[in-house]
């Protein structure tokens, strides 16, 4: 079990936007929410209302939750391509953790190597109490635990990519959601009493702007900054043979100060792993800024040299693969944990609205969901 904080952590202050427009208590009847995106933060939200008694439908552009706790597998193995591990210091994300025993494990990382430019070791970070963990067989397995109530239920959406969200017609104190399907498909689904967006800030804002919606929450989120980031997938099957079991370093995982390369984690070294010597290599913010729009071969190409000279593994790698996050890590963080416009029912969280820890997308759904229910509590509690 993840070890936790001697004292839960303190609550953090409501959202300035929630504060400004919050309506009256309308009553104690479970009400029916739309939550936009299947990450942690949406997942939590969802989860948490359903755990007070109201109904969710969740809706998820892609075919999988996780958002950036995503896997992506091979024939050697899976890869983590975003979050690469986390950690607990909220009582409250511990108590959640408590719910899918088996599903996380402790990664032995926390001596991650800093390294210059040339890939030297210039420092390793002393010994911590707090712990770095995984969750098993891959990052998204936490999301896909929490989510399968929802899925059983028929209340999770895959491949549903809103893009409007406007009054229903038949109530205009309700809402209604427009999406379409990878085929073009249309829906229409009505009947909610809140929208709350878990997704990125930038998308998350083009929504309500593309919706004509008129809230607060716009100016909030246009003060957030989010970099991108291209993530390398390699993997070296040749290393798998009597008397040689890895490549290059000694060391699991890395912070790099390349001007082309962040971090680096040996995925094999992961509990529950394929054995298979397996790298994932995160570009630098810059770089990937600087680089987001560049040929998908000319990236791989450009990362997998500067993978060379930082590691000293210079073997053809045996697979590889390449992805590009166009919202990987906040820079510049919201302040609050979450937006709430009690007067129209719009809500927003996200990683986003804290920083850019897994944490922090777990503690924002959880205080989204939390600020709705006081506003719209339920004389009945669901066990999710």
């Amino acid at each position: 079990m993840p070890p936790r904080s001697p004292a839960p952590a303190p609550r953090r202050r409501p959202s300035s936007a929630a504060s400004a427009a919050s309506a009256p208590e309308t009553g104690t009847a479970p009400r029916h929410f739309a939550v936009i995106g299947a990450g942690l933060a949406g997942i939590a939200c969802a989860r948490t209302l359903v755990q007070a008694g109201h109904r969710v439908t969740v809706f998820e552009k892609t075919d999988r939750v996780g958002g950036r706790t995503a896997t992506h597998d091979s024939p050697f193995g899976s890869f983590d391509a975003g979050a690469q591990y986390f950690t607990v210091r909220d009582e409250r994300f511990g108590q959640a953790l408590d719910t899918v025993p088996g599903v996380f494990r402790p990664w032995s990382a926390n001596a991650v190597r800093v390294l210059d430019a040339t890939g030297r070791v210039s420092a390793a970070s002393q010994p911590t109490n707090e712990p770095h963990w995984v969750a098993s067989p891959g990052m998204d397995a936490l999301a896909q635990a929490w989510a399968q109530p929802l899925l059983q239920a028929g209340n999770l959406h895959l491949n549903a990519h809103v893009v409007r969200i406007q009054r229903d017609r038949l109530d205009a104190g309700q809402w209604q959601v427009h999406a379409e399907s990878a085929d073009g498909a249309q829906q229409v689904v009505a009947g909610f009493d809140g929208v709350l967006l878990a997704q990125p800030a930038d998308p998350a804002r083009a929504l309500l702007d593309a919706s004509a919606l008129k809230t607060p929450l716009v100016a909030a989120m246009a003060n957030v900054v989010t970099a991108p980031c291209w993530t390398l997938m390699l993997a070296f099957p040749q290393a798998v043979r009597p008397g040689l079991t890895t490549l290059g370093p000694q060391w699991n995982a890395a912070r790099s100060t390349h001007h082309r390369i962040a971090w680096l984690a040996r995925e094999s070294s992961k509990p529950k792993r394929s054995s298979v010597e397996r790298w994932t290599v995160q570009a630098s913010p810059a770089w990937s800024h600087e680089h987001l729009e560049d040929d998908s071969e000319r990236v791989q190409a450009k990362l997998l040299k500067a993978f060379g000279e930082v590691t000293g593994i210079r073997a053809e790698p045996g697979y590889v693969a390449l992805r590009r996050w166009r919202y990987a890590q906040t820079t510049q963080p919201l302040g609050e944990s979450h937006l709430w416009d009690g007067k129209t029912g719009i809500g927003a969280c996200g990683d986003w609205c804290l920083g850019h820890r897994l944490e922090d997308a777990f503690v924002s759904g959880l205080e989204l969901a939390l600020a709705v229910t006081t506003q719209f509590p339920s004389p009945q509690a669901a066990v999710a």
